[in-house]
């Protein structure tokens, strides 16, 4: 007799949704769920059913295909995003204009690009450390997950170190009011952070626009670099540039505020597999680190559902038959632990080869900026624990608290101790 269905969007499912997803992997996995805001979507839980539909042309980005009003109340989306016309970015639209726009982004992103970004992360990394070292205490979250790739994203886009606070305080607002398209949240806060985001990105624009000078010089920022694509026929309007800067800023920082909060966590709860990457640093080793960083964003990865997806055309999934206009949700958490494509999914094991996680999606939307998070990632793992080697949680497990969500999965907040340390 199969146990009753599991009650998603709780708190405590949110504490621990992994058992619900096993539930749904067996007994309905592709299964049709009403979500806090009221929107019904389908809810793809299986690897096979989750690789086929990340990768599904008849499943578009574009808002457009579901009910509009839906979108236009925030309840599919990034709240504010129509009203400061930012909608024309990677995460919502399809080829060809997804093609042309990820075109001109990617040469941010590639691996030379990331290898030449790697001593600024670690000087971040160096710096945020120093600022809580002698201690003894710190929230990790607060004071080391977000700031580190807030400050690197800004590098990278090319927003000076002046403004730099007040993009961390916009990101701060998104970070503790987003709940994407699950309502019930305070998201009058996340829209007029993200207007104001639009401003300022318009007049930096304009400001780099008037000094841009006549050649790239070396490792020109990305805002530079699609003011001058724009300006050489690749026909970026001012909306995409900016659309485009609001994004990566978006999709780059709290992806990575969970990965390192995420990841940290499961090291700390798992003490032989932190000890044992521990010792590997200690040996000058980096290979434990690569695979652990992997295994970390498959074990609790820091995206839980990917972005929506509409059916354009009527689409079978999984046998499940899902008409033309419904939303589609694919759930990576669950995919990603499937005993029929992981051995021992809810095992932690930092040296896991067979490896292929779904944890920065899968097709045309991979995640283009995976290089630089797996560089902030590592980072950040080896310097707390090669700096901080006795780190572990200040309070109970229990203490804990998850941020309700649909897409990301974070904790809010990350104490711990440590032997205090001289800078």
């Amino acid at each position: 007799m199969t146990s009753a269905a599991p009650e998603l969007f709780t708190w405590e499912f949110a504490t621990d949704p992994y058992p619900a997803y096993a539930w749904l992997r067996d007994n309905a996995p592709v299964h049709r769920a009403t979500l806090p805001s009221g929107v019904e979507a389908w809810l793809v839980t299986r690897y096979t059913d989750a690789k086929q539909a990340l990768a599904d042309p008849r499943l578009s980005k574009n808002p457009a295909h579901h009910d509009e009003p839906a979108h236009a109340k925030g309840k599919t989306g990034i709240p504010g995003e129509r009203k400061a016309e930012l909608m024309t970015h990677l995460l919502n639209i399809d080829p060809p204009d997804h093609t042309r726009l990820r075109r001109l982004v990617s040469k941010a992103f590639t691996p030379r690009r990331v290898a030449e970004f790697a001593p600024r992360v670690r000087e971040l990394t160096d710096r945020l450390i120093d600022g809580f070292a002698e201690r003894g205490e710190a929230d990790l979250i607060h004071e080391f997950a977000f700031p580190l790739p807030i400050y690197a994203i800004c590098d990278l886009l090319g927003v000076p170190p002046e403004d730099q606070d007040d993009f961390r305080d916009w990101a701060g607002m998104m970070l503790r009011h987003t709940k994407a398209g699950q309502g019930g949240g305070p998201r009058g806060g996340v829209a007029r952070s993200v207007k104001k985001m639009r401003g300022y990105l318009a007049e930096l624009i304009h400001r780099k626009r008037e000094a841009l000078p006549a050649e790239a010089g070396p490792g020109e920022d990305l805002i530079s670099g699609l003011i001058r694509a724009s300006d050489h026929g690749e026909h970026l309007t001012e909306n995409e540039a900016a659309a485009m800067a609001f994004i990566l800023l978006f999709a780059g920082f709290e992806t990575t505020v969970n990965l390192i909060g995420n990841g940290t966590y499961a090291l700390l709860t798992h003490p032989e597999q932190r000890v044992r990457l521990r010792d590997s640093l200690a040996a000058g080793e980096r290979g434990l680190l690569e695979t652990g960083v992997e295994e970390l964003l498959r074990y609790d990865g820091p995206v839980e559902v990917a972005t929506w997806r509409f059916a354009t055309e009527p689409v079978t999934i999984g046998g499940q038959h899902i008409a033309p206009g419904d939303p589609v949700l694919v759930v990576l958490a669950a995919a990603d632990r499937d005993p029929q494509r992981f051995a021992e999914p809810d095992t932690l094991d930092l040296a896991r080869r067979d490896n292929q996680h779904l944890g920065y999606g899968h097709g045309i939307h991979y995640c283009l900026g995976a290089p630089l998070a797996r560089l902030e990632g590592q980072t950040a793992l080896a310097g707390l624990l090669t700096r901080l080697p006795d780190l572990r949680l200040a309070v109970d497990e229990s203490e804990l608290r998850w941020r309700g969500g649909l897409i990301m999965r974070g904790l809010r907040t990350l104490p711990v101790e440590f032997t205090p340390v001289d800078r």
